[in-house]
């Protein structure tokens, strides 16, 4: 597989900036989940400005001039990595959001229709994640978080109600077991202090 990873100011020499006047379209993904998160443009001197601070800068079109995005919103995207396109003249971004990225406060540019299976695995991630930072009174995703053995033996339980499901070919009791199956195995990965992004990106090496 083709190394296309821009990780140098020098390797920016391989793109190709001449064929659209100089700006090259930004795809900007979510590192941990894939879900894509905006399009933008950059030229050289964003791109250069990116990897040297670690933080997305763009070329805006209609101000003409070089931004760092969320320098007014605090919504910030970390560089996690830049690579290329087979033609060099498209550059995908992959990033850490720091608060939503549209101007409109949705995560995504694109809404959820981007991914979304990813997409509602991450929504589920990060409700999990609020539920153990708040630990509101009351919640179940608490009560597991904080009994290992509840969630051993609930993991059991779905796992078993799944198989029945499969077993009976009842294939809507299937969903919805295979859910709840989801909704705890994420919770006891949590548990043991894991999220979806490594689940996403061992899937995603196996594929």
């Amino acid at each position: 597989m083709t190394d296309r990873t821009l990780s140098t100011v020098s390797d920016l020499d391989a793109l190709d900036f001449d064929r659209s006047g100089g700006l090259l379209p930004v795809v900007v993904q979510d590192a941990a989940t894939g879900e894509a998160l905006m399009l933008a443009f950059a030229n050289r001197a964003a791109l250069e400005k990116t990897l040297e601070t670690g933080q997305m800068h763009f070329w805006s079109r209609s101000r003409n001039e070089l931004w760092r995005k969320g320098e007014t919103s605090g919504n910030t995207l970390a560089l996690v990595s830049l690579h290329t396109d087979c033609d060099s003249d498209t550059v995908l971004a992959r990033v850490t959001p720091a608060g939503p990225t549209c101007h409109t406060g949705e995560r995504s540019c694109f809404g959820d229709g981007a991914d979304v299976a990813v997409a509602a695995l991450a929504r589920l991630d990060r409700t999990l994640a609020t539920r153990e930072r708040d630990r509101p009174e009351g919640s179940y995703t608490v009560r597991l978080l904080d009994d290992p053995n509840l969630r051993l033996k609930k993991l059991g339980e779905e796992t078993a109600e799944l198989i029945a499901a499969l077993a009976t070919r009842d294939s809507k009791r299937a969903v919805e077991e295979a859910a709840d199956l989801v909704y705890h195995v994420l919770v006891a990965l949590r548990a043991t202090g894991v999220d979806v992004s490594a689940l996403l990106e061992e899937m995603d090496r196996r594929a």
